[in-house]
């Protein structure tokens, strides 16, 4: 009966340092100064967008549900979006304060936002004929945006692809996943070669015909055309986005449309949407101007990163209320930015009273509510508060006590009633603090 335990205990050692063992070797892996310089951006512009605007429905995920399959894939003939203007687009994301932008250049439907030579189901064959991964990428360059670029590893309308649709219970019988593969690794080399993305967002890796040994032999290929190019966590077989570990691919966590939890280890992004739908929608409800920064805050304050997604219309253009929403965020970022971009999460976790960011000697406080005339801060042991005041504001008093709780005296009306930040100069280096 021992031999036979120790055997057990043996076989599910092994099975779980096979589990945890990496994917690929961690010379060819993202850089951590690559990785690094992309966490200190902190906000980023998520865009949905193609043929499927027409009906206002979701992308991908309405084909065969709300929309037949064969009139949404042949929304691409009506498909002439003549208010689209790069420029516009990449100016929203700038007085946005977004750092980066990413484009669904193909998403589950499999159409292609770039003249591809693999596919006939792109951009140019519409009547619109004008490269927006392209005019995107140029636009982004010319106003110091990160480029980035969503690709599907799923494709329900590809013959090649097992599933035909979502949920589908038959598949189809003449699937070839080798030849799929292949048109995917021939249109992710000209993404890559033509328009040089910063980071590519993959998704679609949970249904079953999807592999590992898919996704790694599509990581090394990419890593040999652009060693530095950054890659989510959606390029392997899982489903656990907000996770991050060696036996999942990529370099960075994807919570989706919740913000993540405090994390000083792993790099991760929140992605979420602006209204509901990641396509746009008419009359869809939009997040309050305390619901988006709030949720940038308390993203930075868990040491993330924020995707936040507009859908465009079916014209080229994003609605005037959204780019209006989204300017308001970038004039709160033009006061308080210092607390967000380059710092880290943390020491406390986020909650819905306040969060913190740190960047050296500096502690941040997010105030989001004055539920009491003082604010107390967990125990910060060994470490002396020298001063505190509004970020851009006046002093604020406050107590230390012997140990280490803070309490500060908040004002009767808060500075900003979205999120009034509070500066703590400590004594010694705020990046080091541990999580409390």
């Amino acid at each position: 009966m021992k031999l036979f335990f120790n055997l057990l205990v043996i076989v599910l050692l092994a099975g779980q340092a096979q589990a945890q063992a990496p994917l690929v070797d961690s010379s060819i892996k993202t850089p951590k100064a690559v990785m690094d310089d992309f966490m200190d951006q902190r906000f980023g512009m998520f865009i949905h967008w193609g043929p499927v605007a027409l009906r206002g429905t979701e992308i991908g995920w309405s084909r065969s549900t709300t929309v037949p399959a064969e009139e949404y894939d042949n929304l691409y003939k009506e498909f002439n979006p003549v208010l689209f203007k790069a420029d516009e687009w990449v100016k929203t994301a700038k007085d946005a304060g977004m750092k980066y932008l990413t484009i669904t250049a193909k998403h589950h439907d499999g159409f292609c936002l770039w003249p591809t030579a693999v596919s006939d189901y792109n951009i140019m064959n519409t009547p619109f004929k004008k490269d927006v991964v392209g005019e995107l990428a140029k636009a982004c360059k010319k106003y110091g945006i990160k480029f980035c670029v969503y690709f599907t590893v799923l494709d329900w309308r590809d013959p090649n692809y097992p599933v035909p649709v979502s949920g589908a219970k038959e598949m189809r019988t003449d699937a070839d996943m080798n030849k799929f593969v292949k048109t995917m690794k021939d249109e992710l080399t000209e993404i890559v070669k033509r328009y040089h993305p910063y980071m590519l967002w993959f998704d679609g890796n949970w249904e079953s015909p999807w592999k590992n040994e898919y996704g790694v032999d599509i990581y090394k290929m990419l890593k040999k055309l652009d060693p530095n190019v950054i890659i989510n966590n959606r390029l392997g077989a899982n489903n656990e986005h907000p996770k991050l570990s060696p036996a999942i691919l990529g370099d960075y966590a994807t919570p989706e449309q919740k913000i993540g939890e405090l994390n000083m280890k792993d790099p991760w992004e929140t992605c979420m949407t602006i209204c509901n739908q990641w396509a746009w929608k008419p009359n869809d409800k939009m997040k309050t101007l305390k619901q988006c920064i709030q949720t940038l805050a308390k993203t930075s304050g868990g040491n993330g990163n924020l995707l936040f997604n507009v859908g465009p219309m079916l014209d080229g253009r994003i609605e005037a209320r959204q780019v209006a929403r989204l300017k308001e965020m970038g004039d709160w970022l033009k006061i308080y930015g210092e607390s967000i971009y380059g710092t880290k999460g943390g020491p406390f976790k986020p909650n819905e009273v306040f969060a913190a960011t740190r960047k050296g000697n500096r502690l941040y406080i997010h105030v989001f509510e004055r539920k009491s005339p003082t604010l107390a801060l967990p125990a910060l042991k060994d470490v002396k508060v020298n001063s505190a005041g509004f970020v851009k504001g006046g002093k604020v008093d406050f107590d230390q006590d012997a140990n280490g709780v803070v309490t500060l005296q908040l004002p009767q009306v808060l500075p900003d009633e979205n999120d009034a930040v509070i500066v703590l100069e400590l004594n010694t280096n705020a990046e080091n603090l541990p999580v409390i």
